[in-house]
């Protein structure tokens, strides 16, 4: 490569980056990737997973994509893996093949992920040298446990953080000095291997320590080896996040916090516009209108609940962004996000005076009851409705309580169309959300309006007792 240094080179590789998402929020991510990075993406057979190619003088973009909870590159890729019928056979195939992979190009890649990291803590002020806590309690697993792709246990400690100049080619050189601690995690899905996501794990990162002679470490690793198997579709990559990105903007959580990716998802089926006026009348923790103002500064967000610990929570989260803001410099004066106590049922909004309604639905079984929300779901869609501007108005509603919800939105014909419906997994539970249009048909004029005798409105916080109860009795 005539007139190209070796570090040119270097920073110029084209890798493929492999990315796990909201499973059901594929195509989302898949938009988002197309136009923030310029990149057609390809939705993995194996739900949950996005891949695209991407030049590494590019890298620090993917850092900033919203719709990723876990980032890494691939070593190699195996489209129709054919793997042997017994269990020895098998194993003896996935330990042949770790020393034939091609590292290289993704060790690099993960040390140019490192040197980002690393500037990114300069550019926070990082202060001197500091490790993470470590929680004593955390048991160090055996290698054999580690059976998913997973955020990194809470007791992980991160490498140290940089001095604000001068230690970036040290740190570097002391890494390369020393063995590097690493661990294998296998995520394995398939009902036809002879082997479990525990046996791969063991016999392919037994192969990968031969032949980088690394040390094997499950909570302090410097590198997570990647082994995907879905079917016959065999992923290897190396992790480039120590932590899932999901986890980005909520400090103050509760019961049951909304997954930021998750809320970033919703809100792009929104399609917010400029000076749309979104609305979030459960809001719980706020996830949903922190992802938007963030990302849509344009819009203004009104975010309220009728438990006061849930709207102490969001204030609590509101300003740790703002802090967050006026650490890194920014001078903006604020964010467009206002936080009212109210009561969902007789919101305290004009009517037709709202483009975008998204809100997490209390699903019924931690919170509320499968009963309450017979009579609460009518209601919801009724006053959303009223609230909502007529024609324009579109609503994303995510519930578990699927046969409640369409029942009751069977109900709102004159108000509500719905568009589609997103199928997705939220702490392992198939939800649904539901994206709706507000027909043009003007609050009042329906036989919709009329509004029936109800229980008082709960909001994501209420009902806990309640729900235990029922829980019991069924």
């Amino acid at each position: 490569m005539a007139g190209v240094s070796v570090d040119e080179a270097i920073q110029s590789l084209s890798v493929t980056i492999g990315a796990t998402v909201p499973t059901g929020f594929e195509h989302t991510a898949a938009e988002e990737v197309q136009e923030k990075i310029g990149a057609i993406a390809r939705i993995s057979k194996d739900r949950g997973r996005i891949y695209f190619e991407i030049s590494t003088v590019h890298l620090h973009k993917v850092h900033h994509l919203k719709s990723v909870d876990n980032l890494f590159v691939v070593v190699k890729h195996y489209d129709n893996y054919q793997f042997k019928e017994t269990k020895e056979e098998a194993l003896l195939d996935l330990q042949q093949l770790a020393p034939v992979l091609p590292w290289d190009p993704a060790l690099e890649v993960w040390k140019i992920n490192n040197s980002l990291k690393k500037k990114r803590g300069r550019r926070r002020g990082a202060g001197p040298p500091k490790l993470k806590t470590c929680d004593a309690s955390e048991p160090v697993q055996p290698q054999a446990d580690v059976a998913e792709l997973k955020e990194k246990p809470e007791g992980t400690c991160a490498e140290q953080e940089p001095n604000p100049e001068g230690e970036h080619d040290s740190d570097i050189q002391e890494t390369e000095a020393k063995p590097l601690k690493f661990r294998v995690t296998c995520n394995r899905a398939g009902d036809k291997h002879s082997f479990t996501s525990n046996d791969a794990a063991r016999d392919f990162g037994g192969a990968v320590q031969e032949f980088f002679q690394w040390k094997a470490d499950m909570t302090r690793f410097d590198v997570e080896v990647l082994l995907n198997i879905h079917n016959n579709e065999v992923v290897i990559g190396i992790a480039l996040t120590e932590e899932s990105l999901h986890r980005r903007n909520i400090t103050h959580f509760g019961p049951t916090t909304l997954r930021s990716t998750l809320a970033y998802g919703m809100l792009r089926l929104c399609k917010p516009q400029m000076s749309d006026i979104i609305v979030d009348p459960m809001c719980g923790s706020g996830a949903i209108p922190l992802e938007g103002v963030i990302e849509w500064s344009n819009s203004f967000f009104l975010s309220g609940d009728n438990n006061d610990m849930a709207i102490s929570r969001t204030v609590n989260n509101i300003n740790h962004i703002l802090k967050k803001k006026q650490d890194g410099g920014s001078i903006s004066p604020g964010l467009s996000i206002d936080t009212a106590q109210w009561d969902l049922c007789n919101l305290p909004l004009k009517t037709s005076s709202v483009d975008i309604i998204t809100t997490d639905m209390p699903f019924g079984k931690r919170m509320g009851s499968r009963k309450r929300n017979w009579d609460l779901y009518p209601s919801c869609l009724r006053e959303m409705a009223r609230v909502c501007r007529p024609d324009t108005g579109r609503a994303v509603l995510l519930t578990q309580d699927k046969k409640c919800f369409t029942k009751a939105l069977s109900r709102m014909g004159g108000l509500w169309r719905k568009t589609h419906t997103v199928w997705v997994n939220v702490g392992g539970l198939h939800a649904g959300v539901f994206v709706l249009r507000r027909m043009a048909a003007l609050f009042g004029s329906t036989p919709e309006d009329v509004r029936e005798p109800r229980m008082g409105c709960v909001s994501q916080d209420d009902n806990i007792e309640e729900n235990v109860q029922s829980s019991r009795s069924e």
